[in-house]
């Protein structure tokens, strides 16, 4: 690239937010902040928080604010700017054809019967995102597939993903639009913005990173993620033929691999060019 630019779209929680069990290095989400601050950068936060909780998390853990949210698992994209969030709607009608016209309303209601499911609080349910909580000792992949059978035989093409809330120890079962994840999202805002492929990097923690992460879009897998999703990113990857867009954080010394700083880690390992330009910038 003769004018070096990055699309950096990142998770949130235990990603550049430290709300994890391990430790933060210090002086991370400050590095991370002096660093989206480049004109060359252009930061979008991909994240399973309603907006409402995005500008919470910016206020609370000092983290910069966005030019672009990915919120509620990718089911609502926002551009931000001079304060103000607009909501993406060439987005919401690309994904709204997936249900064929059925409601969030008649999505539970064709769910009803699946007991072992907990509807989620209704800030975190939208028009596209039909959330449950699902106990972790129950057989999540034998309910994933009556979920997605009871959906297959309602004519809804859906997208079923699971993680893990480890402060809180509860699953999370998010139903959306099939084109409504993260990497639809991140997709559609590549090419809304024309960058090349090479020109965006994500980074992740989390079970609905996957998607993501083992995609053939430049990714980065902090070290604080657990060792079961290691693991399955790395297999997974390997499995789609993309093992060289997968990067994973490493702590050598100081938790430097962790949340902000390995994505920052990240970052040089995708774009050596652009950081060796910053540093260079900086010194002058």
């Amino acid at each position: 690239m003769s004018q070096a630019k990055v699309l950096l779209c990142t998770d949130m929680d235990r990603t550049i937010i430290p709300n994890g069990f391990q430790p933060e290095p210090a002086d991370a989400r400050k590095q991370f902040s002096d660093f989206c601050e480049r004109d060359e950068v252009k930061l979008a936060y991909v994240t399973g928080r309603h907006v409402s909780l995005v500008k919470r998390a910016i206020k609370n853990y000092a983290l910069p604010v966005p030019d672009f949210a990915i919120t509620d698992v990718g089911t609502k994209i926002y551009q931000i700017g001079k304060g103000s969030w607009q909501q993406m709607a060439d987005w919401e009608a690309e994904i709204d054809k997936d249900w064929n016209g059925k409601t969030h309303a008649q999505l539970k209601h064709i769910l009803r019967s699946i007991k072992e499911l907990r509807l989620q609080e209704s800030s975190k349910q939208n028009t596209h995102k039909l959330s449950y909580y699902l106990p972790l000792y129950l057989d999540k992949d034998t309910i994933i597939a009556r979920v997605e059978a009871f959906l297959k035989d309602a004519n809804v093409a859906a997208s079923i993903l699971w993680s893990v809330d480890e402060p809180k120890n509860i699953g999370l079962l998010d139903v959306l639009p099939e084109h409504a994840t993260k990497l639809h999202a991140i997709e559609f805002l590549q090419r809304k913005l024309a960058y090349q492929l090479d020109e965006v990097i994500f980074a992740g923690d989390s079970g609905n990173d996957l998607p993501v992460l083992t995609s053939q879009i430049p990714s980065v897998l902090v070290d604080n993620a657990s060792a079961e999703i290691k693991q399955t990113a790395v297999e997974l990857s390997k499995h789609n033929g993309h093992a060289e867009a997968l990067f994973l954080a490493k702590s050598h010394r100081d938790n430097e691999g962790n949340y902000a700083a390995g994505v920052l880690q990240g970052v040089a390992h995708f774009a050596p060019h652009f950081v060796m330009q910053t540093n260079k910038e900086a010194s002058s």
